[in-house]
């Protein structure tokens, strides 16, 4: 093995990372710092820490990241309406660069040249975690035990931690557990019988959510206040990004919100099943795009509709430090300066469901869109020269053809 002295490991204090962290020592015979974030995963991180300790870990980081994740990096990335390949809400992929921020951070702090992670050698995470590492300390080094191990299987994994007295949460037997990763924006299902995209997910499965089928009979309202392109309060009550999110999960997870269950293409070139829970951001994507059509000028609004699979793409690959994506940020926010108002929303049993939006930077004219008398705010008979303007390629076409005919 390379010469390591100390390595920063993101750690979870799950299954993977809880190896990870003594096999690094282990294997490398180096000093190990862990580093927990709270983004949101709506458990409890603190026995991290314990279980670090148990191995001999001396320095250990458990930080709240929940408002610095939605505020930095969910918000500006819900301005771009970001959508990966039309369903995924990219609920993994935008906490990676924010983990790798500080991830290097500490690196840097406790004076270690070397991070670890506990992404697989067949997932996008790798990438992720790297390239926004190296963005950021273009010489760290990295090391990744999957690319390196024979632990190949969940099954291994856990024998391994049997072997070495490191606790596993979730174990049933023998069987293992699904792969899930939560922050504040989702969480997700990999592995188990989710293997076979023929197969329908058990219900025991969902965490967030209440099946539509089971959800309340009543309609659930509720208002969103937007200035610039962000939430900042849930029916007229100002509340922070992290704390309005947390809410948003509540209410939609109760009615039967934002459940997905997709066949998606990973950057390192496999097909990959997973299933999400996406609660708030479903409601979030949906009252953006609300507000936006009030407020937002025609060809600003479909430019941005073209720039967003770029931009979502960006994302999901892991670019997130990029100078391209930076810079469609920059375009994005400047076409937020006037989204602001409020938006009215009715969920109910799975849907989200528009019933009303207003703003004081509203480009909705009633006057003129009126089916009723405009009083002469619109002349009908100026549209006769823009459609024949519109179809003078047309109609030289059409007569080249017809008198290739003749």
């Amino acid at each position: 093995m390379s010469q390591v002295k100390k390595v920063v490991l993101a750690y979870s204090g799950g299954l993977d990372t809880s190896i990870i962290a003594k096999w690094l020592q282990d294997e490398y015979q180096c000093e190990v710092v862990t580093f927990t974030a709270d983004i949101g995963q709506g458990e409890e991180v603190e026995p991290a820490r314990a279980k670090a300790q148990a191995m001999g870990i001396k320095e250990i980081y458990i930080e709240d990241l929940r408002e610095e994740f939605a505020r930095d990096f969910v918000f500006p990335m819900f301005r771009a309406n970001a959508i990966y390949e039309g369903e995924y809400l990219l609920g993994t992929s935008i906490a990676r660069p924010l983990i790798s921020k500080r991830l290097v951070e500490i690196a840097q702090l406790v004076g270690a040249d070397t991070i670890s992670h506990g992404a697989t050698g067949k997932g996008n995470d790798q990438v992720r975690f790297e390239l926004g590492a190296y963005a950021l300390m273009p010489d760290v080094k990295v090391i990744a035990p999957w690319r390196e191990w024979d632990l190949n299987s969940r099954e291994k994994l856990m024998a391994y931690a049997e072997q070495h007295n490191i606790a596993i949460e979730n174990k049933k037997g023998k069987k293992s557990p699904y792969s899930m990763d939560a922050n504040l924006l989702h969480i997700s299902y990999e592995g188990g019988l989710l293997e076979d995209p023929w197969n329908e997910p058990e219900e025991p499965m969902w965490r967030w959510s209440v099946s539509p089928e089971a959800a309340p009979d009543t309609p659930t309202y509720i208002e969103l206040s937007y200035e610039k392109g962000d939430i900042v309060a849930l029916d007229g009550k100002a509340l922070s990004p992290a704390t309005i999110m947390e809410e948003l999960n509540k209410i939609g997870g109760a009615n039967g919100i934002g459940r997905d269950d997709l066949v998606e293409n990973r950057f390192v070139g496999m097909k990959s099943r997973g299933c999400y829970e996406t609660p708030a951001g479903t409601i979030m994507i949906k009252a953006h795009r609300a507000i936006e059509s009030l407020t937002l000028d025609r060809e600003a609004a479909h430019l941005k509709d073209e720039l967003m699979p770029k931009y979502a793409k960006l994302v999901y690959n892991g670019f997130w430090f990029s100078p391209e994506r930076e810079m469609l940020q920059a375009a994005i926010d400047k076409s937020q300066e006037t989204v602001s108002g409020v938006v009215r929303l009715k969920l109910y049993k799975g849907n989200v469901v528009v019933v009303g939006r207003k703003s004081e930077n509203s480009l909705f004219d009633e006057s003129i869109a009126t089916f009723e008398d405009d009083k002469g705010a619109y002349n009908q008979k100026d549209a006769e020269g823009f459609i024949k303007l519109n179809a003078l390629r047309l109609r030289i076409a059409a007569r080249k053809r017809q008198s290739s005919k003749v």
